[in-house]
């Protein structure tokens, strides 16, 4: 077990270092999709904002 979980920290270091460098690598893409990914999730709370004030008002 030991073995497998020095193994498992291995990777995900080695995982780590590529995904930083790759966040580096491509910083103005990543800026993008993480503001698209904000407004996103803007939309999507807003709309069940909208559901649930319609179901308020149902009842």
């Amino acid at each position: 077990m030991e073995k497998m979980g020095i193994g498992a920290l291995v990777v995900g270091l080695v995982l780590l270092g590529l995904g930083g460098y790759g966040v580096y690598a491509f910083f103005p893409d990543v800026i993008a999709v993480l503001k698209g990914i904000i407004g996103i999730i803007g939309i999507v709370a807003g709309l069940f904002l909208v559901i649930f004030g319609a179901l308020m008002i149902k009842e």
